[in-house]
């Protein structure tokens, strides 16, 4: 379709195929004009022990822009009580300050003691209707047991509040002494394809709303296609991210496997040519961002590397060389109706904030990027420009300039 879309005020005015004059034009004939895609899953300035995340939120959410990311939600340090959520709130928000782009954040939980339903709703109060869970690092102190999980699923449909899931059976870990050959092997498949199925029976009896981030086994998926399907795409939401659809886990028997370690881990080729098969039961693609410095990840053994890679100048491109344009859905409007942004974002309708990429799928990006796991990557397609709030914010993969604003959300369910 062709046609002309008019922003003003840092908002969608008009779409016509009428010719008003302008301060500004651009020419987008011969490329796709897209919503400006949302990644809910990003670490900006993470610490893990004595070691920092690369990116910070200035450099990570120019990255982002970079990669057509005009949207982000990122997590807050996690709380044990709910006395802690406007300190670990304001902390936050105080460093997501210098984003280029807008941003929210979830809600994190670490061994939480307390009343589960007033973190939910004093979460949503804040604009914050999700919050972020562990069934594991029990060793670290941050894996939530059962009982609150119960708790916080029984409630999240009335609080209209997300329960976000790191899930892996944390019995069926080792996180002592294990090689980066043994990665995928110390957090088998089963960890997750067990833990995920627990939980969706507990959001069903509940009718709780779950949310399972990094999907990475193409037999969970399977499973919860066959068991669940009535609850899929509706209490229960599945995200993942592009690294399990691009790799496998023999890159762990590598010399540089140690580039590749995040949690959960690569798996294997069966695995995800399984998750890639099963796209349709993805809602989410997310990139879970947190590089790390070559030096700080180049370890022996696994406790001694800080877990995460960098994603998000790459992410959509990846997938759409992947699935071309029917991942578009799974960056856009999918993630903003789920997460509470609908229709202020992923959607290119009058009202709604001038977020929008222009992307010529008929080029080609070959990356040059020393840094990323993606370096010498072709990828089918090429970010031409990103336009944050009605302003060009990137050209040519070029950074303009840019002032991001947090995002209060709300669900609508």
């Amino acid at each position: 379709m062709e046609s002309n879309l008019y922003l003003k005020n840092g908002i969608i005015d008009s779409i016509s195929n009428s010719y008003f004059l302008c301060k500004e034009e651009f020419d987008a004939r011969g490329n796709m004009v897209l919503p400006g895609f949302i990644d809910a899953h990003v670490h900006f300035n993470l610490r893990v022990g004595n070691n920092v995340s690369e990116d910070d939120f200035y450099n990570g959410s120019i990255n982002a822009a970079i990669g057509g990311i005009t949207t982000f939600i990122d997590f807050l340090d996690p709380i044990k009580e709910i006395s802690q959520l406007k300190d670990a709130f304001n902390n936050k928000k105080e460093l997501a300050k210098n984003s280029v782009v807008d941003y929210g954040f979830h809600v994190t939980l670490g061994n939480p003691m307390g009343d589960a339903e007033k973190f939910l709703s004093e979460s949503s109060l804040l604009g914050m209707p999700s919050i972020k869970i562990f069934t594991t690092y029990a060793s670290t102190d941050r894996q939530t047991k059962d009982y609150f999980i119960d708790e916080l699923l029984k409630y999240s449909k009335s609080t209209k509040t997300r329960i976000v899931v790191h899930a892996e059976n944390n019995d069926m870990i080792n996180e002592s002494d294990v090689l980066v050959k043994d990665h995928e092997k110390s957090r088998p498949a089963i960890s997750e394809i067990t833990e995920i199925l627990k939980l969706a029976e507990m959001a069903k009896y509940r009718d709780g709303l779950l949310y399972i981030v990094h999907t990475n086994c193409g037999t969970t998926v399977e499973r919860l296609k066959d068991i669940y399907n009535k609850e899929l795409h509706s209490s229960i939401i599945l995200e993942s991210a592009p690294h399990y659809f691009k790799f496998n886990s023999s890159l762990y028997e590598r010399e540089d496997g140690y580039l590749y370690t995040m949690t959960p881990p690569l798996r294997c080729e069966e695995e995800k040519e399984k998750l890639i098969k099963n796209i349709d039961g993805i809602d989410v693609i997310a990139t879970d961002h947190c590089p790390f410095s070559k030096n700080l990840k180049n370890k022996k053994f696994t406790n001694e590397i800080p877990m995460g890679i960098g994603g998000v100048k790459y992410s959509f491109l990846n997938m759409f060389t992947l699935f071309g344009e029917n991942i578009i859905s799974k960056f856009t409007e999918n993630p903003a109706k789920v997460h509470g942004l609908y229709p202020q974002k992923g959607t290119l309708m009058v009202g709604s904030d001038g977020d929008i990429v222009i992307f010529d799928p008929n080029k080609i990006t070959k990356v040059s990027d020393e840094n990323s796991v993606y370096n010498n990557q072709i990828l089918k397609g090429k970010i031409i420009a990103t336009i944050s709030k009605g302003k060009f914010i990137v050209k040519e993969n070029k950074f303009l300039g840019g002032q991001g604003s947090y995002l209060f959300r709300k669900l609508d369910i």
